[in-house]
């Protein structure tokens, strides 16, 4: 009894979600398969009912459109997925980005005086370590065409190359991923830098 209870329980959040989902969707939903729910009264017909595919909840939709780094109104780039880099193009573009980086933080080192300043490259991940001012990491995302760095200013970003500007740019805030680095190296070790 107390199953069957706990299934009706569990039903009933269900539904109240998918009410809430639905009402707040932009397509309209028929009334027929929450009636069809609301009469599967056995737990046993509930458990075979999948809401999901009850639901026609508007799917996110990406659209084409060139970014445009200079107006601010657009918000995130939507994904242009024919302009995507071959998988060959993405490695050689991603690379030499990843091996120019190293080799611009190896000069940093030199100029700059921090404890526990070290630069590692192993499994196509480039750490740069400023010893308590904080870590980055930046990796290569094959299936995602995309450079992800974690800043211990920023947090995470997911950067894509842009054919146009010729560098690796974050969608959501359209930061360029040398700039942003120049600026927050400069910030936490007082020393700037030249990444571009």
């Amino acid at each position: 009894m107390a199953s069957a209870s706990s299934s009706k329980l569990l039903f009933l959040r269900r539904l109240s979600r998918a009410l809430k989902l639905s009402s707040s969707s932009s397509s309209s939903l028929s009334v027929r398969p929450y009636v069809f729910l609301l009469e599967a009264s056995r737990p046993s017909d509930l458990a075979k009912i999948n809401l999901r595919s009850f639901l026609s909840v508007a799917s996110r939709s990406f659209c084409s459109r060139t970014l445009d780094l200079e107006d601010d109104s657009q918000g995130p780039a939507a994904i242009d997925y024919s302009s995507l880099l071959q998988e060959d193009e993405f490695h050689k573009v991603a690379d030499s980005t990843i091996q120019d980086l190293q080799e611009k933080f190896e000069e940093y080192g030199d100029c700059v005086q921090i404890d526990g300043f070290d630069i590692d490259y192993g499994n196509q991940v480039l750490t740069l370590k400023l010893g308590t001012l904080g870590t980055y990491v930046l990796n290569k995302q094959t299936p995602n065409r995309q450079i992800w760095l974690s800043s211990p200013v920023s947090g995470p970003s997911r950067f894509d190359w842009d054919q146009s500007a010729q560098a690796w740019v974050y969608r959501r805030t359209k930061a360029n991923l040398s700039k942003l680095l120049e600026t927050e190296l400069e910030k936490l070790c007082g020393t700037p830098i030249s990444l571009s």
